[in-house]
Protein backbone atom coordinates (compact mmCIF):
# COMPACT_ATOMS: atom_id res chain seq x y z
CA UNK A 1 0.00 0.00 0.00
CA UNK A 2 2.87 2.36 0.70
CA UNK A 3 6.16 3.22 -0.92
CA UNK A 4 9.46 2.09 0.60
CA UNK A 5 10.88 4.40 3.24
CA UNK A 6 13.04 7.20 1.86
CA UNK A 7 15.53 9.43 3.69
CA UNK A 8 14.11 12.70 5.00
CA UNK A 9 15.07 15.41 2.55
CA UNK A 10 17.19 18.23 3.92
CA UNK A 11 14.93 21.02 2.67
CA UNK A 12 11.51 20.91 1.11
CA UNK A 13 10.40 23.08 -1.75
CA UNK A 14 8.95 26.55 -1.42
CA UNK A 15 5.26 26.13 -0.68
CA UNK A 16 2.24 28.21 -1.29
CA UNK A 17 0.09 29.03 1.73
CA UNK A 18 -3.26 30.58 0.90
CA UNK A 19 -4.45 33.95 2.15
CA UNK A 20 -7.67 35.80 1.53
CA UNK A 21 -6.20 37.97 -1.20
CA UNK A 22 -3.66 35.57 -2.67
CA UNK A 23 -0.85 33.23 -1.70
CA UNK A 24 2.06 33.51 0.65
CA UNK A 25 5.43 31.92 -0.11
CA UNK A 26 7.05 30.13 2.81
CA UNK A 27 9.98 27.76 3.19
CA UNK A 28 9.29 24.41 4.82
CA UNK A 29 12.22 22.83 6.58
CA UNK A 30 12.57 19.42 8.19
CA UNK A 31 12.94 19.01 11.94
CA UNK A 32 16.55 17.95 11.51
CA UNK A 33 17.30 21.07 9.48
CA UNK A 34 15.74 23.30 12.10
CA UNK A 35 18.05 21.86 14.72
CA UNK A 36 21.07 22.37 12.48
CA UNK A 37 20.20 25.93 11.50
CA UNK A 38 22.33 28.25 13.61
CA UNK A 39 20.21 31.28 12.78
CA UNK A 40 16.95 29.63 13.81
CA UNK A 41 18.04 28.45 17.26
CA UNK A 42 19.19 30.18 20.38
CA UNK A 43 22.84 29.55 21.19
CA UNK A 44 23.24 26.08 22.67
CA UNK A 45 19.52 25.27 22.47
CA UNK A 46 18.28 22.47 20.22
CA UNK A 47 14.75 22.18 18.92
CA UNK A 48 14.25 19.14 21.13
CA UNK A 49 15.11 21.22 24.19
CA UNK A 50 12.79 24.00 23.10
CA UNK A 51 9.93 21.56 22.65
CA UNK A 52 10.49 20.09 26.07
CA UNK A 53 10.49 23.55 27.62
CA UNK A 54 7.27 24.42 25.77
CA UNK A 55 5.52 21.39 27.23
CA UNK A 56 6.78 21.94 30.76
CA UNK A 57 5.98 25.67 31.02
CA UNK A 58 2.99 26.58 33.25
CA UNK A 59 -0.28 27.06 31.38
CA UNK A 60 -2.89 28.54 33.72
CA UNK A 61 -2.27 32.00 35.24
CA UNK A 62 -2.53 30.95 38.87
CA UNK A 63 -1.58 34.48 39.98
CA UNK A 64 -5.09 35.68 39.09
CA UNK A 65 -6.48 33.89 42.15
CA UNK A 66 -5.56 34.97 45.67
CA UNK A 67 -7.21 31.98 47.35
CA UNK A 68 -8.16 28.39 46.44
CA UNK A 69 -11.11 27.64 44.17
CA UNK A 70 -12.11 24.28 45.59
CA UNK A 71 -14.20 22.16 43.24
CA UNK A 72 -17.10 20.76 45.24
CA UNK A 73 -18.45 18.53 42.48
CA UNK A 74 -18.68 18.05 38.72
CA UNK A 75 -21.97 16.89 37.19
CA UNK A 76 -22.94 15.75 33.72
CA UNK A 77 -26.34 17.04 32.58
CA UNK A 78 -28.40 15.95 29.60
CA UNK A 79 -31.22 17.60 27.68
CA UNK A 80 -32.10 15.54 24.61
CA UNK A 81 -29.02 15.15 22.44
CA UNK A 82 -27.14 17.91 24.27
CA UNK A 83 -24.75 17.24 27.17
CA UNK A 84 -23.61 19.93 29.59
CA UNK A 85 -20.95 19.75 32.29
CA UNK A 86 -21.44 21.78 35.47
CA UNK A 87 -18.60 22.48 37.89
CA UNK A 88 -19.49 23.89 41.32
CA UNK A 89 -17.03 25.42 43.78
CA UNK A 90 -17.29 25.13 47.55
CA UNK A 91 -18.09 28.86 47.85
CA UNK A 92 -21.02 28.73 45.41
CA UNK A 93 -19.39 29.46 42.05
CA UNK A 94 -20.71 27.67 38.97
CA UNK A 95 -19.10 26.91 35.64
CA UNK A 96 -21.03 25.47 32.72
CA UNK A 97 -19.93 24.19 29.31
CA UNK A 98 -21.30 22.05 26.53
CA UNK A 99 -19.64 18.64 26.32
CA UNK A 100 -19.08 16.66 23.15
CA UNK A 101 -22.57 15.25 22.58
CA UNK A 102 -21.83 12.64 19.88
CA UNK A 103 -19.00 11.15 21.96
CA UNK A 104 -20.72 11.39 25.36
CA UNK A 105 -23.83 9.72 24.00
CA UNK A 106 -21.77 6.51 24.16
CA UNK A 107 -18.92 7.45 26.50
CA UNK A 108 -20.79 9.22 29.35
CA UNK A 109 -19.97 6.45 31.90
CA UNK A 110 -16.28 7.29 31.48
CA UNK A 111 -16.92 10.94 32.37
CA UNK A 112 -19.27 10.12 35.25
CA UNK A 113 -17.33 7.23 36.77
CA UNK A 114 -13.67 7.78 35.89
CA UNK A 115 -13.14 11.49 35.21
CA UNK A 116 -15.52 13.73 37.19
CA UNK A 117 -14.91 12.14 40.63
CA UNK A 118 -11.18 12.88 40.40
CA UNK A 119 -11.74 16.65 40.31
CA UNK A 120 -14.00 16.83 43.38
CA UNK A 121 -12.20 18.41 46.33
CA UNK A 122 -9.31 19.67 44.20
CA UNK A 123 -8.16 23.27 43.78
CA UNK A 124 -9.13 24.45 40.29
CA UNK A 125 -6.06 26.71 40.25
CA UNK A 126 -4.03 23.49 39.83
CA UNK A 127 -5.71 22.72 36.49
CA UNK A 128 -2.40 22.03 34.72
CA UNK A 129 -1.58 19.27 37.18
CA UNK A 130 -5.17 18.02 37.39
CA UNK A 131 -5.40 17.37 33.65
CA UNK A 132 -2.21 15.33 33.94
CA UNK A 133 -3.30 13.69 37.18
CA UNK A 134 -6.62 12.35 35.95
CA UNK A 135 -4.70 10.48 33.26
CA UNK A 136 -2.87 8.29 35.79
CA UNK A 137 -5.61 8.09 38.43
CA UNK A 138 -6.86 4.48 38.85
CA UNK A 139 -4.94 3.42 35.72
CA UNK A 140 -6.92 5.76 33.47
CA UNK A 141 -3.94 5.77 31.11
CA UNK A 142 -5.15 2.33 30.00
CA UNK A 143 -8.34 4.03 28.80
CA UNK A 144 -6.51 6.64 26.75
CA UNK A 145 -8.20 7.50 23.50
CA UNK A 146 -10.96 9.64 22.10
CA UNK A 147 -13.72 8.68 24.63
CA UNK A 148 -11.48 9.35 27.63
CA UNK A 149 -9.91 12.60 26.45
CA UNK A 150 -13.22 14.01 25.16
CA UNK A 151 -14.59 13.42 28.66
CA UNK A 152 -11.62 15.21 30.22
CA UNK A 153 -11.99 18.12 27.80
CA UNK A 154 -15.69 18.47 28.59
CA UNK A 155 -14.91 18.70 32.32
CA UNK A 156 -11.95 21.03 31.78
CA UNK A 157 -14.11 23.50 29.85
CA UNK A 158 -16.61 23.69 32.70
CA UNK A 159 -13.80 24.26 35.20
CA UNK A 160 -12.37 27.00 32.99
CA UNK A 161 -15.77 28.67 32.89
CA UNK A 162 -15.89 28.40 36.69
CA UNK A 163 -12.47 30.04 37.01
CA UNK A 164 -13.56 32.77 34.63
CA UNK A 165 -16.72 33.42 36.63
CA UNK A 166 -14.76 33.56 39.89
CA UNK A 167 -12.10 35.94 38.50
CA UNK A 168 -14.47 37.97 36.32
CA UNK A 169 -12.17 37.43 33.34
CA UNK A 170 -12.68 35.96 29.85
CA UNK A 171 -11.26 32.53 29.23
CA UNK A 172 -8.27 33.82 27.27
CA UNK A 173 -7.04 35.85 30.22
CA UNK A 174 -6.69 32.63 32.23
CA UNK A 175 -4.05 31.47 29.75
CA UNK A 176 -1.98 34.62 29.45
CA UNK A 177 -4.23 37.24 27.93
CA UNK A 178 -6.58 37.80 25.01
CA UNK A 179 -4.60 38.88 21.96
CA UNK A 180 -7.52 39.29 19.57
CA UNK A 181 -11.30 39.01 19.68
CA UNK A 182 -12.18 38.89 15.99
CA UNK A 183 -11.31 35.45 14.67
CA UNK A 184 -11.44 34.71 10.93
CA UNK A 185 -13.04 31.35 10.15
CA UNK A 186 -13.16 28.74 7.45
CA UNK A 187 -16.34 26.86 6.63
CA UNK A 188 -15.83 23.10 6.51
CA UNK A 189 -18.04 20.82 4.42
CA UNK A 190 -19.09 17.43 5.80
CA UNK A 191 -20.14 16.17 2.37
CA UNK A 192 -18.47 13.24 0.67
CA UNK A 193 -19.46 11.40 -2.48
CA UNK A 194 -21.77 14.03 -3.95
CA UNK A 195 -21.21 15.29 -7.46
CA UNK A 196 -18.57 18.02 -7.86
CA UNK A 197 -21.21 20.43 -9.13
CA UNK A 198 -23.39 19.83 -6.05
CA UNK A 199 -20.48 20.29 -3.68
CA UNK A 200 -19.40 23.50 -5.39
CA UNK A 201 -22.95 24.82 -5.08
CA UNK A 202 -22.91 24.01 -1.38
CA UNK A 203 -19.56 25.73 -0.85
CA UNK A 204 -20.82 28.83 -2.63
CA UNK A 205 -23.86 28.83 -0.33
CA UNK A 206 -21.91 28.61 2.93
CA UNK A 207 -19.46 31.28 1.81
CA UNK A 208 -22.38 33.58 1.03
CA UNK A 209 -24.09 32.82 4.38
CA UNK A 210 -21.03 33.35 6.58
CA UNK A 211 -18.79 35.61 4.56
CA UNK A 212 -15.99 33.09 5.16
CA UNK A 213 -12.87 33.72 3.12
CA UNK A 214 -11.73 30.10 3.35
CA UNK A 215 -13.40 26.71 2.84
CA UNK A 216 -12.46 23.08 3.34
CA UNK A 217 -13.98 20.12 1.52
CA UNK A 218 -13.44 16.38 1.61
CA UNK A 219 -11.48 14.12 -0.71
CA UNK A 220 -11.42 10.37 -1.21
CA UNK A 221 -13.90 7.88 0.22
CA UNK A 222 -12.85 8.03 3.90
CA UNK A 223 -10.07 5.48 4.46
CA UNK A 224 -10.42 4.29 0.86
CA UNK A 225 -10.42 5.50 -2.73
CA UNK A 226 -11.49 4.21 -6.12
CA UNK A 227 -11.81 5.44 -9.69
CA UNK A 228 -15.04 7.32 -8.98
CA UNK A 229 -13.71 9.17 -5.92
CA UNK A 230 -10.51 10.08 -7.76
CA UNK A 231 -12.49 11.49 -10.68
CA UNK A 232 -14.54 13.59 -8.22
CA UNK A 233 -11.40 14.79 -6.40
CA UNK A 234 -9.68 15.98 -9.56
CA UNK A 235 -12.77 17.77 -10.84
CA UNK A 236 -13.53 19.45 -7.50
CA UNK A 237 -9.97 20.67 -6.97
CA UNK A 238 -10.00 22.43 -10.33
CA UNK A 239 -13.60 23.67 -10.12
CA UNK A 240 -13.27 25.28 -6.69
CA UNK A 241 -10.19 27.26 -7.65
CA UNK A 242 -11.78 28.42 -10.88
CA UNK A 243 -15.00 29.39 -9.08
CA UNK A 244 -13.45 31.23 -6.13
CA UNK A 245 -10.26 32.53 -7.68
CA UNK A 246 -7.72 33.94 -5.24
CA UNK A 247 -10.32 35.58 -3.00
CA UNK A 248 -10.98 32.36 -1.03
CA UNK A 249 -8.34 30.18 0.65
CA UNK A 250 -8.84 26.49 -0.13
CA UNK A 251 -8.15 23.54 2.15
CA UNK A 252 -9.00 19.86 1.61
CA UNK A 253 -9.24 16.87 3.96
CA UNK A 254 -8.72 13.29 2.76
CA UNK A 255 -9.60 11.70 6.13
CA UNK A 256 -6.87 9.11 5.60
CA UNK A 257 -8.26 7.90 2.27
CA UNK A 258 -5.06 7.33 0.29
CA UNK A 259 -1.91 5.29 0.11
CA UNK A 260 1.32 7.19 -0.52
CA UNK A 261 1.31 7.13 -4.37
CA UNK A 262 -2.30 8.30 -4.63
CA UNK A 263 -1.78 10.89 -1.88
CA UNK A 264 1.14 12.36 -3.77
CA UNK A 265 -0.80 12.33 -7.04
CA UNK A 266 -3.75 14.21 -5.54
CA UNK A 267 -1.41 16.51 -3.60
CA UNK A 268 0.27 17.61 -6.80
CA UNK A 269 -3.13 18.56 -8.21
CA UNK A 270 -3.73 20.66 -5.10
CA UNK A 271 -0.32 22.32 -5.40
CA UNK A 272 -1.00 23.24 -9.01
CA UNK A 273 -4.23 24.96 -7.93
CA UNK A 274 -2.75 26.85 -4.96
CA UNK A 275 -4.36 25.00 -2.04
CA UNK A 276 -3.10 26.03 1.40
CA UNK A 277 -3.03 22.72 3.26
CA UNK A 278 -3.72 19.03 2.69
CA UNK A 279 -5.22 17.29 5.72
CA UNK A 280 -4.66 13.61 6.57
CA UNK A 281 -3.65 12.31 3.13
CA UNK A 282 -3.01 8.84 4.60
CA UNK A 283 -4.44 7.18 7.75
CA UNK A 284 -3.62 9.34 10.77
CA UNK A 285 -1.39 6.79 12.51
CA UNK A 286 0.67 6.10 9.37
CA UNK A 287 3.37 8.43 10.65
CA UNK A 288 6.21 7.42 8.35
CA UNK A 289 3.92 7.39 5.33
CA UNK A 290 2.69 10.89 6.24
CA UNK A 291 6.28 12.06 6.27
CA UNK A 292 6.87 10.47 2.86
CA UNK A 293 3.95 12.44 1.45
CA UNK A 294 5.22 15.64 3.07
CA UNK A 295 8.69 15.09 1.62
CA UNK A 296 7.31 14.58 -1.88
CA UNK A 297 5.14 17.71 -1.93
CA UNK A 298 5.46 21.44 -1.35
CA UNK A 299 1.89 21.87 -0.04
CA UNK A 300 1.72 21.86 3.76
CA UNK A 301 0.52 18.61 5.34
CA UNK A 302 -1.98 18.98 8.19
CA UNK A 303 -2.93 16.38 10.77
CA UNK A 304 -3.33 15.37 14.39
CA UNK A 305 -7.13 15.26 14.68
CA UNK A 306 -7.21 11.78 16.24
CA UNK A 307 -3.85 11.93 18.01
CA UNK A 308 -4.16 11.37 21.80
CA UNK A 309 -0.46 11.48 22.72
CA UNK A 310 1.44 14.63 23.67
CA UNK A 311 4.73 12.81 23.10
CA UNK A 312 3.65 11.75 19.61
CA UNK A 313 2.82 15.36 18.74
CA UNK A 314 6.26 16.34 19.96
CA UNK A 315 7.87 13.70 17.73
CA UNK A 316 5.83 14.75 14.67
CA UNK A 317 6.77 18.39 15.21
CA UNK A 318 10.44 17.64 15.78
CA UNK A 319 10.83 15.33 12.77
CA UNK A 320 8.83 17.38 10.27
CA UNK A 321 5.93 14.95 9.75
CA UNK A 322 3.39 17.82 9.91
CA UNK A 323 3.52 21.46 8.92
CA UNK A 324 0.04 22.36 10.19
CA UNK A 325 -0.57 20.83 13.61
CA UNK A 326 -4.21 20.02 14.45
CA UNK A 327 -4.97 18.75 17.96
CA UNK A 328 -8.72 18.39 18.36
CA UNK A 329 -10.07 20.53 21.19
CA UNK A 330 -12.14 17.59 22.48
CA UNK A 331 -10.39 14.45 21.25
CA UNK A 332 -7.04 15.60 22.61
CA UNK A 333 -8.30 16.50 26.06
CA UNK A 334 -8.98 20.24 26.12
CA UNK A 335 -7.26 23.60 26.02
CA UNK A 336 -4.47 22.93 28.52
CA UNK A 337 -3.02 20.10 26.45
CA UNK A 338 -3.75 21.85 23.13
CA UNK A 339 -1.86 24.94 24.30
CA UNK A 340 1.18 22.81 25.01
CA UNK A 341 1.05 21.60 21.41
CA UNK A 342 0.61 25.16 20.14
CA UNK A 343 3.68 26.25 22.09
CA UNK A 344 5.70 23.41 20.57
CA UNK A 345 4.49 24.41 17.11
CA UNK A 346 5.56 27.98 17.79
CA UNK A 347 9.02 26.82 18.89
CA UNK A 348 9.39 24.93 15.60
CA UNK A 349 8.03 27.72 13.43
CA UNK A 350 4.89 25.78 12.51
CA UNK A 351 1.20 26.62 12.45
CA UNK A 352 -1.17 25.14 15.04
CA UNK A 353 -4.80 25.31 13.92
CA UNK A 354 -6.84 22.97 16.13
CA UNK A 355 -9.38 20.64 14.61
CA UNK A 356 -12.98 21.14 15.68
CA UNK A 357 -15.13 18.02 16.01
CA UNK A 358 -18.89 18.25 16.34
CA UNK A 359 -20.96 21.39 16.21
CA UNK A 360 -22.70 23.17 19.11
CA UNK A 361 -20.16 25.37 20.90
CA UNK A 362 -17.18 23.72 19.27
CA UNK A 363 -16.63 26.75 17.03
CA UNK A 364 -16.62 29.01 20.10
CA UNK A 365 -14.04 26.88 21.89
CA UNK A 366 -11.83 27.06 18.78
CA UNK A 367 -12.29 30.84 18.59
CA UNK A 368 -11.49 31.29 22.30
CA UNK A 369 -8.33 29.22 21.78
CA UNK A 370 -7.25 31.35 18.83
CA UNK A 371 -7.84 34.48 20.91
CA UNK A 372 -4.87 33.67 23.16
CA UNK A 373 -2.83 30.81 21.69
CA UNK A 374 0.40 31.36 19.76
CA UNK A 375 1.04 30.18 16.23
CA UNK A 376 -2.61 29.75 15.26
CA UNK A 377 -3.44 29.78 11.57
CA UNK A 378 -5.27 32.50 9.63
CA UNK A 379 -8.67 30.73 9.81
CA UNK A 380 -10.42 28.61 12.45
CA UNK A 381 -13.05 25.96 11.77
CA UNK A 382 -16.70 27.02 11.98
CA UNK A 383 -19.88 24.93 11.97
CA UNK A 384 -22.39 27.01 13.92
CA UNK A 385 -24.35 26.42 17.15
CA UNK A 386 -26.51 23.54 15.90
CA UNK A 387 -29.68 24.94 17.56
CA UNK A 388 -28.14 24.96 21.03
CA UNK A 389 -30.14 27.58 23.03
CA UNK A 390 -27.28 29.82 24.09
CA UNK A 391 -26.56 33.53 23.74
CA UNK A 392 -23.94 36.10 24.65
CA UNK A 393 -24.28 39.78 25.58
CA UNK A 394 -20.90 40.53 23.95
CA UNK A 395 -20.97 38.41 20.78
CA UNK A 396 -23.51 37.35 18.14
CA UNK A 397 -22.07 33.81 18.38
CA UNK A 398 -22.06 33.37 14.63
CA UNK A 399 -19.83 34.17 11.71
CA UNK A 400 -20.43 37.59 10.21
CA UNK A 401 -18.30 38.81 7.31
CA UNK A 402 -16.12 35.75 7.83
CA UNK A 403 -15.36 36.56 11.46
CA UNK A 404 -16.51 35.23 14.84
CA UNK A 405 -16.24 37.70 17.72
CA UNK A 406 -15.01 36.08 20.94
CA UNK A 407 -17.19 37.01 23.95
CA UNK A 408 -15.53 39.33 26.46
CA UNK A 409 -17.63 38.29 29.45
CA UNK A 410 -16.29 36.06 32.24
CA UNK A 411 -15.35 32.49 31.39
CA UNK A 412 -16.85 31.31 28.13
CA UNK A 413 -18.96 34.48 28.07
CA UNK A 414 -22.21 32.71 27.18
CA UNK A 415 -25.62 32.27 28.81
CA UNK A 416 -27.70 29.12 28.41
CA UNK A 417 -31.46 29.58 28.08
CA UNK A 418 -32.93 29.11 31.60
CA UNK A 419 -35.74 26.80 30.49
CA UNK A 420 -33.24 24.58 28.70
CA UNK A 421 -31.16 24.31 31.88
CA UNK A 422 -34.19 23.55 34.05
CA UNK A 423 -35.13 20.71 31.74
CA UNK A 424 -31.63 19.19 31.86
CA UNK A 425 -31.21 16.17 34.14
CA UNK A 426 -28.13 14.92 35.98
CA UNK A 427 -26.69 11.77 34.39
CA UNK A 428 -25.84 9.28 37.11
CA UNK A 429 -23.76 6.16 36.83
Amino acid sequence: MTQPNRPLVSRRAILRGGAAAGTLALARVSGADRIASAGAQEAGTTLAEKLRAAVEAPVLRRSLFARPVTIERVDLLRNGRFFLVRARSADGGVGLAEGHGPVLDSAWPILVKRVAPYFAGKDARDLDALVDGVYVRDSNYKWQGLPFWASVASVELAILDLLGQVSGRPLGDLFGGVRQRDIAVYRASSNRGNAPEAELAYLRQVVEETGARAVKFRLGGRMRYDEATTKRDRALIAMTRKAFGDRVTLYADANGSFDVPKAVEIGREMQDHGFSFYEEPVPFDYYEETRQVADALSIRIAGGEEEPSLRQFRWMIETGVLQVVQPDMFYFGGMTRALRVARMAEAAGLECTPHMSGSGLGFLYAAHFASFAPSHGPHQEYKGTDDLPVSSPTSPLKAEHGVVRVPSGPGLGVVFEPGFLRAARVVEG
